[in-house]
């Protein structure tokens, strides 16, 4: 499919879940079948080396930093077992932990972390999430980061449902004041049990849908790192170093690798990313774009940043595309307890 091709599948599915439209397929329905059957079969390889535990990694990281009175950055989690950290057995492994460490010494000011994440949520799920993270007693976070959509995939949720759940979460979070970064999609087209042509079925679905998250997100001014590709090339290049023991949840080297692809985002939303690259690259391909070409091009490119630039335009609201450098991240020290 090409990027014009998926721009306007993005932009109905979009337009379908801001007005409360009917399901856009993600893929014909004569293979529907078929690609669930597929996926069944993949996940009785799930967990057969996976206790399915995930690490607890709540606490403050960046010790180092302390100064009195100031209080912590507060970054959350919220998703699926992506965003939790299934498939990993240290807390430090986790992707909350590697950004919360990264974010600290980039801000060289200790980092909060909560997580609010349930492994095999989909996107409805995020309405119960919010709800936790806004009702606490606790300030509101910071930032927000939310891994999101393979289930939405592979339990056939309609994707104009899926986006429009993203969209009420991203646009309840900002409206409290937090920052929002959301890890689209990620493709699953690289979860090694599924074979071809099944495989290129998964692969369009995820991008289809990772594009359509893109739209809603960054209209609710959000922004947003593509996930794609990042679970694509490396991943099948090193299944066995990216993947972990289920072959469906990344490792801790996969984990790190999505953490330093999506760091860059964290500290730009929170203004802490020098000035000078927030400036378009011309050289990076970087850019002012209709908001459904750029996600239509981020969908296709791991890494790729999407955000809010002008809210119209001669084709509807544009946005920034940023294939921002990717910023390597610390080991995760232990965190301390929240006070």
């Amino acid at each position: 499919m090409t990027s014009m091709s998926r721009a306007r599948v993005a932009r109905r599915i979009a337009a379908g879940a801001a007005y409360g439209g009917g399901g856009v397929g993600l893929v014909g329905a004569a293979t529907v079948g078929l690609l669930l059957a597929e996926v069944r079969l993949a996940r009785r390889h799930v967990g057969n080396g996976s206790s399915g535990r995930v690490p607890v990694a709540d606490g403050v990281y960046g010790h180092a930093y302390d100064a009195p009175g100031e209080p912590p950055l507060r970054l959350t989690m919220l998703g699926d077992s992506t965003a939790a950290g299934q498939g990993v057995h240290r807390s430090g492994q986790t992707p909350g932990a590697l950004l919360a460490s990264g974010l600290a010494a980039v801000a060289e000011r200790p980092v909060e972390l909560r997580n609010v994440a349930l492994p095999g949520a989909q996107s409805d799920d995020l309405d119960r999430q919010v709800a936790l993270v806004l009702s606490s007693p606790l300030p509101v976070p910071d930032i927000c980061v939310i891994m999101i959509g393979a289930n939405d995939v592979t339990h056939r949720m309609p994707p104009t449902r899926s986006v429009r759940h993203l969209s009420a979460a991203v646009r309840r979070l900002r409206t409290a004041g937090a920052e929002v970064v959301v890890g689209t999609c990620p493709d699953l087209g690289t979860i090694e049990p599924v074979q071809q042509p099944l495989r290129w079925l998964a692969r369009r679905a995820s991008r289809q849908l990772a594009a359509a998250q893109t739209i809603g997100a960054v209209e609710q001014g959000g922004r947003t790192v593509s996930l794609g590709d990042l679970l694509g090339p490396e991943f099948e290049a090193n299944p066995r170093e990216l993947f972990g023991p289920d072959n469906y949840h990344p490792s801790a080297e996969g984990y790190a690798t999505a953490a330093m692809a999506v760091l860059p985002t964290v500290c730009a939303a929170l203004g802490l990313w020098p000035a000078e690259e927030e400036r378009p690259d011309v050289f990076r391909r970087e850019g002012f774009l209709p908001v459904a070409r750029a996600a239509a091009e981020a969908a296709s490119e791991a890494g790729t940043e999407v955000t809010a630039a002008m809210p119209t335009g001669p084709r509807g609201p544009w946005a920034l595309l940023k294939r921002r450098r990717r910023r390597r991240v610390p080991e995760a020290e232990p965190a301390r307890p929240s006070v």
